[in-house]
């Protein structure tokens, strides 16, 4: 059985930092639109606080705000960042005045608490920097604004001058802040002292809300983050899937279900559609969600050696440390020449009800594994073209259309000096052929263009179907430049994703294979000839 604590439940703020903190990850950039639709996925999905941007340091920020105004969020609060004033009169400082124009409830103000960086790169005295502190968090709350203060450095500042990073804290409280925001700025603490210091602030501070704020520079964010929570904090900030500067930040989409399953703490969202909003932050970001991601990759509940899989059948646990639909992801059996009888037994069980482990077709389809494999093949990630394998050798299928003929050259120079391919392909659908030509950019791009304009005559939802990615890698590295070759294609329509493989000693043929598996693939779901 799946185990998990039983403590008494204790809630726990999520405070998303994707849109500030994630934007200042390398090749992250937002618009307008990005912003209010992670916005919309982050409240539907329950988040506490959403940091939306900082208002005085870009018009694009500044222009979300103003957007917002009169959208109401659901669970949501949303919250803008911005410094301490940098004088004594925080009603004229033009920062501080961003964050009242910005019209949110909440304000983050960030501060340097290490006692030599307030010195060395601010350039003020230690004290002048509490002064700063207390006037601004006292200024803002007279306005009307929850006040969220990020002790920026705090833990190297404690380790360095424990007095001075803790009377900036104190500085803040006696203004009247809300949330004390303990910062790992440069990510380079450890669990336990994460703990210890944790543990001792909550004791100094007893009425405070402390939130937790780590960066991923030693691989610990999402450790310390729970290590602060389990010392005391009751908020923790991240980006939810842990892109940001450096090494990133604190990744919310492992640290929730963790405090939620296994510490038996309440985070207040949607667990269950974790993977679905963490596929989709990441699609409006322009990244690629890691397959090994925890939790929300597609092969955190992957398994592909065969006495593995025979064990997770009989007892999910055995290799799953939690339920894989606890967090909207699902359990997926890798085949390839170390499977056994069980992986193919699951993969055919949807088209074969009743079979065995020593059913004919079982057999049958372990031995054909086993030989394309040796070929090159590698069907683990490559589900579609599996499926395709199994009902062409069983009998099952009926191909959508045959290829009679196909061809492609490439011309060089190109007259306009840029790479100019064509390709021609007959296809054979019914008794009926299309013959169609393409131009593309090399050989592979000029050959999908024609088989899909022939398809097109026939099957017309082929529009509905797009490559997403296309990777080659050489398989014989002994062989130099006649090496074998294998394709992988990403496909994907408007519900789903699906890739298929081609290999051979030819790239063009390799791509060929991989590529009418994806439109064969495809069809078979919408099959309906015009």
């Amino acid at each position: 059985m799946y185990t998990e604590s039983k403590s008494l439940p204790r809630k726990i703020e999520i405070y998303d930092s994707t849109l500030r903190d994630g934007s200042q990850s390398e090749g992250i950039s937002f618009s307008i639109n990005d912003k209010k639709k992670i916005i919309s996925l982050l409240d539907g999905f329950g988040v506490r606080y959403i940091e939306a941007g900082n208002p005085f340091s870009n018009p694009k920020d500044l222009k979300v705000f103003e957007e917002m105004k009169d959208v109401k969020l659901k669970n949501a609060t949303l919250c803008a960042f911005g410094s301490t004033a940098r004088s004594e009169d925080p009603e004229n400082d033009p920062g501080i005045r961003a964050l009242l124009a910005s019209g949110t409830d909440a304000v983050a103000i960030v501060a340097k608490c290490r006692k030599s960086q307030v010195i060395d790169i601010l350039g003020i005295t230690p004290e002048k920097n509490l002064t700063y502190i207390k006037k601004s968090v006292s200024y803002l709350k007279s306005c009307g604004k929850e006040v969220i203060f990020d002790a920026e450095h705090f833990f190297d500042g404690y380790f360095e001058d424990s007095d001075y990073a803790l009377s900036c804290l104190s500085a803040s409280v006696s203004a009247g802040v809300d949330v004390l925001t303990l910062c790992d700025t440069n990510g380079g603490t450890l669990p336990h002292d994460i703990s210890s210091v944790v543990s001792e602030i909550s004791k100094r501070f007893p009425d405070s809300r402390l939130s937790i704020h780590c960066h991923d520079d030693c691989a610990c964010a999402v450790a310390n983050s729970i290590a602060a929570v389990l010392a005391g904090a009751c908020q923790v900030q991240g980006t939810f899937i842990g892109f940001g500067e450096r090494c990133g930040n604190a990744d919310l989409s492992a640290i929730m279900p963790a405090l939620t399953i296994k510490c038996g703490m309440d985070c207040e969202v949607d667990l269950r559609s974790l993977r679905l909003t963490a596929k989709q932050i990441a699609e409006i970001s322009n990244v690629r969600l890691r397959h090994t991601h925890p939790y929300v990759g597609k092969c955190a509940f992957a398994h592909k050696g065969g006495m593995h899989i025979d064990a997770v059948q009989k007892c999910p646990s055995s290799f799953e440390h939690i339920p894989p639909e606890a967090v909207g992801n699902s359990r997926k059996y890798l085949v390839s020449e170390v499977s056994g009888r069980s992986t193919i037994l699951a993969e055919l069980g949807h088209l074969i009800p009743d079979l065995t482990k020593s059913s004919p077709e079982v057999e049958l389809i372990t031995a054909r594994l086993k030989e394309r494999e040796f070929e090159g093949y590698q069907y683990e990630s490559a589900s579609a073209s599996f499926e395709l394998l199994i009902k062409k050798e069983l009998g099952l299928w009926k191909s959508p259309f045959r290829v009679i003929m196909y061809k492609s050259n490439d011309d060089f120079p190109a007259p306009d000096g840029e790479q100019q391919a064509s390709a021609m392909i007959k296809i054979e659908v019914g008794g009926k052929t299309e013959l169609s030509c393409a131009d593309g950019n090399g050989p592979v791009n000029a050959i999908d263009g024609a088989l899909r304009k022939a398809l097109h005559a026939f099957y017309p939802q082929v529009d509905l179907m797009h490559l997403n990615d296309y990777k080659v890698r050489v398989i014989d590295l002994g062989k130099n430049t006649d090496s074998k070759v294998r394709v992988l294609i990403d496909s994907s329509d408007s519900t789903s994703s699906f890739s298929t493989i081609g290999v051979s000693c030819d790239i063009i043929e390799a791509s060929f294979i991989a590529l009418v598996d994806s439109y064969e693939y495809f069809l078979s779901k919408e099959i309906s000839p015009s």
